[in-house]
């Protein structure tokens, strides 16, 4: 089975609709299957130390209005790319069902949040969760959690960018163990990371996702771009490709060199 590729846009369009949607159909076109955003509420945000350092300023403006959601799923739709969002807050939980209830994304801030998890649980068919910063008890105890929805966990490490020395891909083998339907979210600054993931034979591997680095916030600073993300997606085909099992003896392709170049030299 493929795996699947989640370009993760984010909030990169700062809340620019047709940039928003230049990232889907760039994202579309480098061949990914997810295109997908964060939804949150600022009016559920609790008082703290974005209030102060700008990042509340950000949160507002990249904040998407439920009926850019359901412009921005559309569109999807029209671009054959699959709609998806991160949630944070439980009131948006419902409405988020209804626009798209066959998967939702648990950022790995979210992992300790039973609730929201249980309630996406009776909501959605598949949610992919992301793991970084989080224990291996917090973890584990997801496998017991979720009872309805098929669920995929993802290996993160939360670290913006993660230098090769952190990204730890053999912790997959150990996820790989609470679950078949594992996966990657990367933040290594570029594709060696996806690559070398898909070689575990994953579900799903996500990356950060923009068509412009110099454009405002951090995650456009560290994502990849447009020819990056069709050249993850072109090694995800290929990989998979090279794993068709022919048997032991040599192929029909292979009969051109029988005919025509054994023998060609005396003794």
């Amino acid at each position: 089975m493929s795996c699947e590729i989640i370009a993760e846009i984010g909030w990169n369009h700062m809340g620019d609709m047709s940039l928003a949607k230049e990232m889907i159909a760039a994202a579309s076109e480098a061949g990914a299957d997810y295109a997908k955003f964060q939804t949150w509420s600022t009016e559920k945000l609790k008082q703290g130390a974005w209030d102060e350092d700008g990042r509340l300023e950000i949160y507002q403006t990249a904040e998407l209005s439920r009926e850019q959601h359901y412009e921005l799923s559309d569109f999807c739709a029209s671009k054959g790319i699959k709609f998806l969002t991160s949630v944070f807050n439980l009131s948006d939980v419902n409405w988020l069902s209804e626009l798209s209830g066959d998967a939702i994304k648990v950022p790995s801030h979210e992992v300790y949040n039973k609730d929201l998890i249980s309630q996406l649980d009776e909501k959605f068919k598949k949610i992919f969760i992301s793991t970084g910063a989080a224990s291996w008890e917090e973890v584990s105890s997801l496998n017991s959690l979720i009872k309805q929805s098929s669920f995929y966990l993802l290996h993160c490490v939360s670290s913006y960018p993660c230098p090769p020395e952190n990204v730890n891909l053999p912790r997959i083998l150990a996820l790989k163990e609470l679950t078949e339907n594992v996966g990657y979210s990367g933040h290594f600054f570029g594709v060696d990371d996806a690559i070398a993931a898909i070689g575990y034979d994953l579900r799903i591997v996500e990356k950060h996702f923009t068509l412009d680095r110099t454009l405002p916030g951090r995650d456009n600073q560290y994502a990849i771009l447009p020819n990056e993300l069709k050249q993850i997606c072109d090694y995800r085909d290929n990989f998979y490709k090279m794993q068709i099992v022919h048997g032991k003896e040599y192929q029909s392709c292979e009969q051109d060199i029988i005919d025509n170049y054994r023998g060609r030299w005396s003794k």
